[in-house]
């Protein structure tokens, strides 16, 4: 079963924002990607391997990891206009490796409140939001036949790394790396590669705005789990889908 969902559902679902972006554009996989098509698998399989408390813990270290999601996408859009998609991803990586890292040895001095991490994760998406570039225009596309495959089959491998280490890196490693740019890398490396520096702009630039709704989702995990067990997982994702809408309608209201 665990092994079913780290093959099949997180490809899956950056194969179906990837498709929705070549119809609305490279903004829209952007946000779709954000909610949390990856971390949210890697929390279920996290909670069905390790229990109720473990993923709690883990998904109040997620909020945190979302700080260096939204560091990833700034360093991503802003690298991209001066070096090719394997050496912005490169230095993406190692932006966002270092603060997670950062922010693991900031739990070990002890647990903080879920509530001020929530605060810390829109704080990072708002600011991030504002030090993206100006965004440009992005040439036609020609897709190869293997894009998709090869999405699906990447994102696939990053899952179940992460998954398979759990266990040794414990809760409050595992959350905060749950949100490491996994399907974000793959959408954005696709779209640097085929589109250039303004499609990898509007990408990201669809990531950030996804993060609240992706903040929902890792604070009622949090908060919920051990109390309701697994079906904090369907509130979870209600509760991203209807802040999303909200955000969507506040966006389009402007």
């Amino acid at each position: 079963m665990t092994l079913l969902l780290k093959l099949v559902l997180a490809p899956l679902l950056v194969v179906g924002s990837s498709l929705a972006g070549r119809r609305w554009g490279p903004g829209v996989t952007g946000l779709l990607v954000a909610m949390p098509v990856v971390a949210g698998p890697i929390l279920l399989i996290t909670y069905l391997e390790h229990g109720a408390a473990f993923v709690a813990r883990a998904a109040s270290a997620s909020l945190l990891g979302l700080v260096s999601l939204a560091a990833f996408a700034v360093v991503f859009a802003r690298v991209s206009r001066a070096r090719g998609w394997a050496g912005t991803l490169l230095v993406g990586w190692l932006v966002c490796l270092a603060l997670d890292l950062a922010l693991d040895l900031a739990l070990s001095f002890g647990l903080v409140p879920v509530w001020v991490v929530l605060g810390l994760a829109l704080a990072a998406a708002w600011a991030g939001s504002r030090l993206l570039p100006e965004p440009g225009e992005a040439g036609p596309v020609t897709l190869p036949w293997w894009d998709l495959p090869a999405r699906a089959a990447a994102t696939a491998g990053l899952v179940v790394a992460l998954t398979a280490a759990a266990g040794r890196l414990g809760p409050d490693l595992t959350g905060v790396l749950a949100p490491f740019p996994t399907g974000t890398s793959v959408v954005a490396v696709f779209a640097h590669a085929q589109g250039g520096p303004p499609a990898a702009a509007a990408t990201v630039r669809g990531v950030l705005r996804g993060l609240g709704g992706f903040s929902a989702f890792c604070f009622l995990v949090a908060v919920l789990v051990e109390p309701i067990g697994g079906w904090a997982f369907v509130v979870a994702v209600a509760g991203t889908v209807v802040w999303q809408f909200a955000d969507s309608c506040r966006s389009f209201g402007k």
